[in-house]
């Protein structure tokens, strides 16, 4: 067993040390909005927050993350910052097919956490590592920005 904290509460993970956190959250803790992608972590689609930071959940193991807090798109909707992003997200139609729209909005949160007035450069920058096969990369930028607006 190997307790972790997930969206602010301590949860037991009956698993082994080396396990992936993505694996863990979906298949120990039926967690489903992180997504495996590529599971090699290039394609940003299982991206979480460990101590605040994105970090890609299908390469990071779950004895990587004991005594850190682990933040899941699950939460979002309650972190102020988290919740203006998805706001935005709904306000620019951002989401296509919506697979990789978790991890954007993980890296689009660290990223506003760290930066309240991004421009171009930075938000590509912070974003690079997440890949829409939808090509929504101007609607995502412009959602970025507009929450940033509406968190300053």
């Amino acid at each position: 067993m190997v307790t972790l904290n997930i969206n602010g509460r301590d949860v037991q993970v009956d698993a082994d040390p080396s396990t992936p956190i993505l694996w863990a959250l979906r298949d120990n803790l039926n967690m489903t909005g992180t997504k495996f992608g590529c599971g090699m972590a290039m394609c940003g689609a299982c991206t979480v927050h460990l101590e605040g930071q994105a970090i890609r959940s299908c390469v990071t193991p779950i004895s990587a993350a004991v005594g850190q807090k682990i933040t899941t798109i699950e939460a979002m909707s309650g972190d102020k910052v988290g919740k203006a992003v998805q706001d935005a997200w709904v306000k620019h139609d951002v989401p296509q097919c919506g697979y990789c729209q978790s991890g954007q909005v993980m890296s689009a949160t660290a990223l506003l956490r760290t930066n309240k007035a991004p421009t171009d450069s930075d938000i590509d920058n912070a974003m690079s590592g997440n890949i829409c096969r939808c090509g929504t990369y101007q609607r995502i930028r412009a959602a970025i920005k507009d929450a940033a607006k509406s968190i300053a």
